[in-house]
């Protein structure tokens, strides 16, 4: 399961706006108890959350947009929930449904109009990245032949987020996350070999 760990970051770009605005100037009062809250858990939790959501959808931008978003949201939520963890995993994952859905019906308008009018060139890939890309769609690739659940469970367990987090976060009971994670880690390797022979 290796190589489902490889660290991804995140341009400080994507996350400026939002940090900026958790930014308290010098003698303004100090934040409320949320405030302080809010602030920690965006320290600690949007990267995780940032990594899991670009190994599900495939997409570093859309990943960043669905966690700037989540994170939006718990700030208008006015309060934190008991496990923020989860919170922020079903909140991302119901923005991905969103998304998903959206983009299934846009490829069906698309697929109704002529090839010359939605065909165009790929934007090309540096060739410094040629080799992690291609290490990272090996990956998604057998992730892909995955049930969607099992992608989740993995994706998130391996970014950080406990039993408890991803039994809240997916509906699924706490006891039963241990199981599912095994299950899901045999069929990912089952489905890297038969696709790509042994990891290096």
């Amino acid at each position: 399961m290796a190589v489902l760990n490889a660290r991804l970051s995140l341009p400080l770009s994507q996350t400026a706006p939002l940090a900026r605005s958790l930014d308290v100037p010098d003698g303004a009062p100090q934040p409320s108890s949320f405030e302080a809250r809010f602030r920690q858990a965006f320290t600690e939790r949007f990267d995780g959350l940032f990594r899991y959501l670009d190994r599900l959808s495939g997409d570093p931008d859309l990943a960043a947009e669905i966690a700037q978003e989540t994170f939006v949201r718990l700030h208008q939520r006015g309060e934190m929930p008991d496990s923020v963890g989860a919170w922020l995993v079903s909140v991302a994952n119901n923005l991905c449904r969103d998304e998903r859905r959206r983009r299934q019906r846009r490829r069906r308008l698309l697929a109704s109009r002529p090839p010359d009018a939605t065909m165009g060139d790929g934007w090309p890939t540096p060739d410094g990245e040629v080799v992690g890309a291609e290490r990272r769609g090996m990956v998604r690739a057998a992730l892909a032949t995955l049930p969607l659940r099992d992608q989740q469970i993995l994706l998130l367990r391996h970014t950080g987020f406990s039993y408890r987090e991803i039994a809240a976060g997916l509906g699924l009971p706490e006891s039963s996350i241990g199981t599912w994670l095994a299950r899901a880690s045999a069929a990912f390797r089952a489905a890297f070999l038969r696709r790509h022979g042994a990891p290096e």
